[in-house]
């Protein structure tokens, strides 16, 4: 069995390795026409957005591979037949490390101290810990028992809300009772922290609206690093700074110049960096290479969340 497989760059290429006999790969941005009108594994440039995907109309596609964990509109610009897959076991990491990298800057006031630096001042602070916190987590799939696995060390009290309730065992967290969404509005006056790592998609957009908002706690800080429709970014403004944010995913994005959110007291925001990290890149690669060897073997591919 011959595969003919297109990654958008040299380093994704090398980093895949030698290829299994039979496998031909070449260089393909999707900004160009394509190699060749049969591609039997497709994996499109991480930072090109979902309209890339209408380059592969007309072409006979086995399945693409997204480097992506969302896959938000990806089916409105895929053709229509053509498998697709997501980026997950490739971010989990990345971005449970920028979900505590940025629960901790916002309870230590590392933003106070860059901009005091600035100035040559000397700016001490009595801030926050995260040390017996209580935390709600929002979203228990890859990323979010990721951001669990992080927390734990820190001597936190944790809840855990995903879609459904359910009891999880899991070898380094133990017993987690998982918590119903719907249990959400009677849990959130007691959090001091929550941390959202739910998908994007209808059922969960704005689920932080002006009457969620309220719910929490005065001085509660908001920690998203799930998708940026979450949380509605004016009813966030509207807060006036009664609680805090630290937010690497915003509705929309890229969030305007002008827009209020960024003047808005107590909060951070940073560009959509959750997954930009060194710790994809080797990953992706392992996760492309699984999809080669899988389709040689006739097997069928991990991660398939359209078509297929």
């Amino acid at each position: 069995m011959s595969l003919f497989v297109t990654v958008p760059s040299t380093r994704l290429a090398e980093g895949i390795g030698p290829l299994p006999e039979g496998v031909e790969l070449e260089i393909w941005d999707m900004q160009i026409p394509a190699p060749r009108e049969r591609i039997d594994l497709a994996v499109p440039p991480y930072m090109g957005g979902v309209k890339v995907l209408s380059a592969l109309e007309g072409l006979d596609v086995g399945l693409v591979q997204s480097q992506s964990i969302g896959y938000e509109g990806a089916e409105q610009h895929l053709p229509a037949g053509i498998p697709f897959a997501n980026g997950a076991s490739v971010h989990e990491a990345s971005t449970a490390e920028l979900a505590l990298a940025l629960t901790l800057a916002a309870q230590r006031q590392f933003p106070r101290f860059v901009l005091a630096q600035q100035h040559g001042a000397w700016s001490p602070v009595f801030a926050e810990s995260l040390a017996d916190r209580k935390v709600l987590l929002v979203g228990f799939g890859g990323v979010g028992e990721a951001i669990a696995l992080r927390l734990e060390p820190f001597e936190i009290d944790l809840t855990v809300v995903a879609r459904t309730a359910r009891p999880v065992w899991h070898e380094r967290l133990g017993r987690v009772q998982v918590h119903a969404i719907d249990d959400l509005p009677a849990l959130l006056p007691d959090a001091e922290i929550v941390v959202l790592a739910l998908p994007g998609g209808g059922a969960t957009h704005h689920l932080f609206d002006d009457a969620m908002l309220d719910r929490m706690a005065d001085g509660a800080l908001l920690v998203n690093v799930g998708r940026g429709t979450l949380v509605d970014s004016d009813a966030l403004v509207r807060q006036q700074g009664r609680i805090r944010a630290a937010l690497d995913v915003v509705d929309p994005e890229p969030l305007p110049p002008q827009h209020p959110l960024w003047k808005t007291d107590g909060v951070l925001i940073a560009p959509h960096v959750g997954g930009a990290s060194t710790a994809m890149n080797p990953r992706i690669a392992r996760l492309v290479r699984k999809q080669i060897e899988r389709m040689l073997r006739g097997e069928a591919p991990v991660n398939v969340v359209i078509g297929g």
